[in-house]
């Protein structure tokens, strides 16, 4: 049965390790993320885009699938299904669907209605045991088509959100989605600090968790980060399998173009990058 992330991740904050959210794209990601999950008895929150629901066919056929997982795998962790940089429609429809936790993403609306909105979309939320997370200063790189450049939150406008009710806040510490470039000025831990000092208890979410070095992350987790997401990284590990099994011929020997077959490698791949960044977060042993 799918949670809500608030609980797993209040425990995590006052356990200082992270929970990792690992987007997923289609079947073979979600069974292999569960897997691990389930192996590493770790607590595990399944990331939806807005584009990639729609490709997988729409928010009815994720929520399906994903529960359907839970029962026939014997998935006994706690699972969150979650909305990642929501709109305010999909908000609502992901609620609808069955997800259990969402994030508005209101980062590029004037404070005032980030404010209006989000305080809109705790209160469904919450009124359906779900989860809600808010973002505040825009989270570099590109996410669906928006390109940021990776913007600091101000930390009053980040309390100012906490306080209306939010589970979990992500605010920009100069963290980007996809691949860093080589001029990345590193995270500013200042600002998180400062942001922590303002929101208490509130656990905090980090974007962009592909190429951040471990000790950032270590050190991000000891400032109240107690979410990570991960998207990138475990695409790239899947596509790196896939090519080697058809450069090797592989897809032409026997039944190799069998697609249960020809995904494989990407799959255990993606378990592999899962089981990895679950250690490095902490939250092995902590479901």
């Amino acid at each position: 049965m799918l949670v809500s992330a608030k609980e797993m991740l209040e425990k995590a904050k006052a356990g200082h390790y992270a929970v990792g959210q690992f987007n997923i794209n289609n079947l073979e990601w979600t069974k292999a993320i569960l897997a691990t999950a389930q192996e590493n008895n770790s607590p595990v929150i399944l990331g939806v885009s807005e584009g990639a629901g729609k490709y997988m066919g729409g928010y009815d056929v994720v929520v399906g699938m994903v529960n359907g997982l839970i029962k026939d795998q014997n998935i006994t962790v706690p699972v969150a299904l979650h909305l990642d940089h929501g709109s305010y429609e999909h908000c609502y429809k992901c609620l609808e669907a069955g997800f259990s936790s969402i994030m508005f993403d209101g980062s590029h609306f004037p404070i005032e209605e980030n404010v209006e909105k989000t305080k809109e979309l705790v209160a469904a939320a919450h009124d359906k045991g779900c989860s809600i997370e808010a973002e505040v200063g825009s989270i570099g790189g590109e996410e669906d088509g928006v390109v940021g450049a990776g913007e600091c939150a101000d930390p009053q406008e980040c309390k100012a959100i906490a306080d209306l009710g939010v589970d979990f806040l992500a605010a920009g510490i100069g963290n980007i989605h996809g691949k860093y470039p080589d001029n990345w000025k590193g995270l500013s831990f200042e600002t998180l600090d400062a942001v922590q000092q303002l929101t208490g208890e509130l656990p905090l979410v980090l974007h962009g968790g592909t190429g951040i070095p471990a000790d950032m992350i270590k050190k991000a987790i000891t400032l109240g980060v107690a979410k990570i997401n991960v998207n990138t990284e475990c695409q790239l590990s899947f596509a790196e399998a896939t090519r080697k099994y058809i450069e090797a011929g592989k897809d032409l020997e026997g039944k190799g173009f069998d697609p249960r077959k020809l995904l494989a490698p990407g799959t255990e791949a993606i378990k592999a990058t899962v089981k990895e960044k679950m250690e490095l977060f902490g939250s092995v042993g902590k479901a």
